[in-house]
């Protein structure tokens, strides 16, 4: 190496590449800096000793061949030691002494065989990629064509025969409307890319397919669009299983709006996530005012919501979790009284931990309405049967006492004409026979209250009726202080009435209006007729009638009056059973302390 001048060894370690130079004998001449750096310092050493640590030539050494063929040899090598791949050339050189060497130069090609490799690995990637995925892949034009899709595509839309395919037109073949193929390719040039697209494709068969597509838009180098790739999505099996859990979704919401019971759904800090139709109207607030905006404490009483919590968690109601019963009694938003059942359960997860509760009320307003009315039926009856049963008794009661009574009245009248008007005792015998002809004319009343169907019935003018009995009543009315006032229709019309039957009526309303007029007043009495039938009102200026007794007036035995010799409460439940015995109604209107009307509805004959 002494032939070879310094400047050229400078230049030779200023290359980036290895550059070696050795004899015949493998013998190293020259080591560049690169090679020293990489290698270590060889010179004077077999070169394959120095490279690859071998006391025998490298595989991939060319040496013989340049010595004795004069030629240029070009390899690419791996060398072991280093872990590097090397475009290793090899020729021969002539030095100035007239020696023949071999000058090696390696260039460290490593990463550029790597990133190959790399590259060959992802088109292939790409390449199964492309070709197995289980979902559609696309490359379209920009005027509406197929250029490239995998077999998965292919299948998801029944073609077998890939440049059939290629050919369609993707708006009018592909997509059910041209309209959904242009909004499509609108929003994707607007935004660049689209990601779970929905739309609808036709298959080769006509069968529609629901497809996601997720897609960009493809660039030419000069920036202009030139078509859109993407991948396809079959949806069709999910959408059919979102339309069905839709549908059973939808089915159960009826179900829960149509029930005639309230059901309601709270998480567990009391905040409304469900509530029904029924409970609308139940408790008087909406659904959309309620559901995820208010504690269940704003409906229910507080300690009403807290106990029917301890008690869903008390196992003695149902068991933990559950509550079977629970009577409630509330005031809802419209200020109306609720009556009702409550049931309610916990709902729990997986692990056991609370996550809601859910309720069901049961209005049981009506049910316990119709079971009072039921029970003030069977009251009725009972008393009706306890009157039948009085009534058959007291037939027998007055005509056991008729005879006696008559016995009695005689011999008064007899004792009367016996003694003089003026004597005191006359006085006496005309009490005594006033208080036998009340006590007779009692007796007539308790006869007609248990038999009121005996009374025969014909045509009756009702004005006749009442002015006979003002006539009778006349003197009393004036004595009494009573201003009596008559306002009655030009023709009353007939009606098929029992004429004593109604004089019974009328002298009841007559003497009960007396007797609420101590002190005197007005008594009115009007008829008239509307729509075939006559009204008949009997009005007084009295004391009135007490609110809390308003539903009793016509109830057998019932009396404001104190003494017991006034009345035994059968009055106005005799005149009340004649009336409607006659097909029609009798009704009481009152003011306490003011005033109390009486209006008789009656048909007139043959309506």
């Amino acid at each position: 190496m002494a032939d070879h001048t310094p400047r050229l060894l400078d230049a030779l370690d200023a290359f980036e590449d290895g550059i070696y130079i050795m004899d015949s004998n493998y013998t190293v001449e020259y080591m560049n800096k690169f090679m020293k750096e990489l290698f270590g310092d060889g010179v004077g050493q077999k070169c394959h000793k120095v490279l690859i640590g071998s006391d025998v030539p490298c595989d991939w050494c060319n040496c013989d061949k340049v010595f004795t063929e004069n030629k240029t040899y070009h390899s690419q090598i791996h060398i072991e030691s280093v872990d590097r791949i090397f475009a290793l050339s090899e020729m021969p050189v002539t030095n100035q002494d007239g020696t023949r060497s071999k000058l090696s130069l390696c260039r460290d090609i490593t990463h550029n065989v790597h990133q190959e490799e790399r590259l060959k690995s992802s088109k292939a990637s790409y390449q199964r990629l492309f070709t197995h995925v289980k979902c559609g892949v696309f490359i379209s034009s920009r005027e509406g064509r197929f250029l490239d899709v995998n077999p998965t595509l292919l299948e998801m839309l029944g073609y077998q025969d890939k440049d059939e395919f290629l050919s369609l037109d993707l708006a009018k073949e592909v997509y059910l409307s041209p309209e959904d193929r242009r909004q499509y390719t609108r929003t994707l040039e607007k935004e660049g890319h689209v990601v779970d697209y929905e739309v609808m494709w036709r298959r080769r068969d006509g069968n529609i397919l629901y497809v996601m597509l997720t897609s960009n838009v493809r660039y030419s180098s000069k920036g202009e669009i030139i078509g859109y790739e993407g991948i396809v999505v079959d949806r069709t099996r999910r959408k059919k299983h979102e339309n069905e859990l839709r549908e059973a979704h939808d089915f159960l919401n009826k179900v829960i709006d149509c029930s005639p019971n309230a059901i309601m759904a709270l998480d567990m800090k009391g905040v409304v996530r469900l509530w029904n139709q029924k409970a609308e109207d139940i408790f008087g607030v909406k659904a959309a005012d309620v559901e995820g905006k208010v504690s269940v404490q704003e409906i229910f009483p507080e300690a009403a919501a807290k106990k029917v919590m301890e008690m869903m968690r008390d196992e003695k109601y149902g068991g933990v979790g559950k509550l079977n019963t629970y009577p409630m009694n509330f005031e809802n938003e419209k200020g109306e009284l609720v009556e009702g059942n409550l049931s309610a359960s916990i709902l729990y997860d997986e692990k056991g931990n609370e996550i809601a509760s859910v309720g069901l009320f049961v209005d049981l307003r009506e049910r316990l309405r119709t079971e009072r009315e039921l029970s003030e039926a069977r009251q009725h009856l009972l008393q009706s049967e306890k009157l039948a049963a009085m009534g058959r008794l007291t037939s027998q009661i007055a005509h056991e006492l008729n005879n006696p009574l008559f016995g009695i009245m005689n011999t008064l009248e007899l004792m009367k004409t016996e003694i003089s008007p003026e004597n005191k005792r006359r006085k006496l015998l005309d009490m005594s026979l006033s208080e036998i002809e009340r006590l007779a004319d009692m007796l007539k009343k308790m006869l007609s209250f248990s038999r009121p169907d005996q009374d025969e019935r014909a045509p009756v003018d009702i004005h006749v009726v009442i002015d006979e009995l003002m006539l009778l009543y006349e003197k009393r009315l004036r004595e009494s202080g009573i201003k009596a006032t008559l306002d009655l229709a030009d023709s009353a019309g007939i009606i098929l009435a029992s004429k004593d039957q109604l004089r019974q009526v009328f002298i009841n309303l007559f003497s009960n209006a007396m007797y609420a007029m101590p002190n005197g007043g007005d008594l009115d009495i009007a008829t008239r007729i509307s729509s075939g039938r006559l009204y008949i009102t009997v009005k007084d200026s009295g004391a009135g009638i007490k609110p809390e007794h308003m539903g009793k007036i016509f109830d057998s035995f019932f009396t404001t009056k104190t003494e017991s010799v006034q009345g035994v409460g059968l009055g106005l439940s005799v005149c009340y059973g004649f009336i409607k015995d006659h097909g029609g109604d009798i009704r009481v209107e009152s003011e306490e302390g003011k005033w109390t009307k009486f209006t008789i509805v009656l048909p007139l004959a043959g309506k």
